[in-house]
C-alpha cells in the first residue's frame, strides 16, 4: 500500500482561490435568498388514468389501489410544504379522480364524504356546485348507501349556495330514490323543510300528508312529529286577522 499524500493545511491555499471560493459562496446564498419560493401548480394534477389501466396496474387489489389513488390525490393539496388553495385546483380533474376511485371500491364512501365535506367547502359556488352534481350523480348509482353524502350537499346548497331548488331537488331525489329499510325518516323529510323555506307550504303538507298516508313513516315519535308540523303549516296558512278588522 502506497503512503498517505500528506494533507496541505489552509494556510498553503492560495489567497486569489480563497477569495474566489468565498464569492461563489456569497453568490449562491444571495441568489438562494432572493429567489422566488417554489409554488406548486395545480395544473400539476395529471388527468384520471382509464378505469382499465387502473384495475391492470390494482393486479388484483383494486381497493388497496383506491385508498393510495385518493392518497395521491389528496397529496396536491401539500407540496414541499407549499399549500394549494382548493379554489386553485382544477375541480374537473379532482371529480374524475373521485370518479376513478370510487370505481375502484364502489363500497368506499370517503370520495364522497372528501367531495361534499372538503372540495364543496370551496368559497368558489362554480366549484362548489361541480361538486356537489358529482355526489348526486354517484349517488343515483347507489342511493340506499350514498344518501348521506346526498343529504350533506342539500344542506351546502341550502346555507353556503343560498340555493332551495337545488337543495329541494336533491332532498327530493333522496325521498324518491333512497328507501331502503336503513335509510332514517328524518332523511325522507328533508325536503318538507326545504319547501317551508322556499315558503311553498301548500306543497309542504302535501309532502306531508303524503308520507303519513303511504306509510313510510312508520316510527311513532316521526308520526307524532309530522302530525304537529302538518298541523302548524295548516295554521299558519289560515288568513290572519288585522288590527281593528272585523271579527268572525
Amino acid at each position: 500500500m502506497s503512503p498517505r499524500a500528506p494533507v496541505k493545511p489552509l494556510s498553503a491555499v492560495p489567497r486569489a482561490v480563497l477569495a474566489l471560493l468565498a464569492a461563489a459562496l456569497a453568490a449562491q446564498v444571495l441568489w438562494q435568498a432572493g429567489a422566488p419560493a417554489p409554488r406548486a401548480r395545480a395544473s400539476a394534477l395529471p388527468p384520471a388514468p382509464s378505469l382499465a389501466a387502473l384495475r391492470l396496474a390494482a393486479l388484483g387489489e383494486p381497493v388497496a389501489l383506491s385508498k393510495a389513488a385518493m392518497l395521491y390525490v389528496q397529496g396536491f393539496d401539500e407540496q414541499a410544504g407549499v399549500s394549494i388553495a382548493w379554489r386553485e385546483l382544477d375541480y374537473g380533474k379532482v371529480a374524475l379522480w373521485l370518479r376513478r376511485v370510487l370505481e375502484l371500491d364502489p363500497r368506499g364512501q370517503y370520495p364522497l364524504l372528501a367531495a361534499s365535506e372538503v372540495y364543496g367547502a370551496v368559497s368558489d359556488p362554480a366549484r362548489a356546485r361541480l361538486m356537489l352534481e358529482f355526489v348526486h350523480e354517484r349517488f343515483l348509482e347507489d342511493p340506499d348507501r350514498r344518501w348521506p353524502w346526498l343529504a350533506h350537499a342539500a344542506l351546502v346548497a341550502r346555507h353556503r349556495l343560498h340555493d332551495l331548488p337545488l337543495a329541494r331537488r336533491y332532498a327530493r331525489d333522496i325521498r324518491l330514490r333512497a328507501t331502503g329499510p336503513k335509510v332514517p325518516a328524518w332523511a325522507r323529510e328533508l325536503e318538507v323543510f326545504m319547501l317551508e323555506d322556499m315558503n311553498e307550504l301548500d306543497a309542504a303538507r302535501t309532502l306531508i300528508g303524503g308520507l303519513l298516508r303511504d306509510g313510510l313513516i312508520t316510527d311513532p315519535h316521526e308520526l307524532q312529529f309530522l302530525s304537529e308540523r302538518l298541523d302548524r303549516l295548516h295554521q299558519s296558512s289560515e288568513p290572519r286577522q288585522q288590527d281593528g278588522g272585523p271579527k268572525p
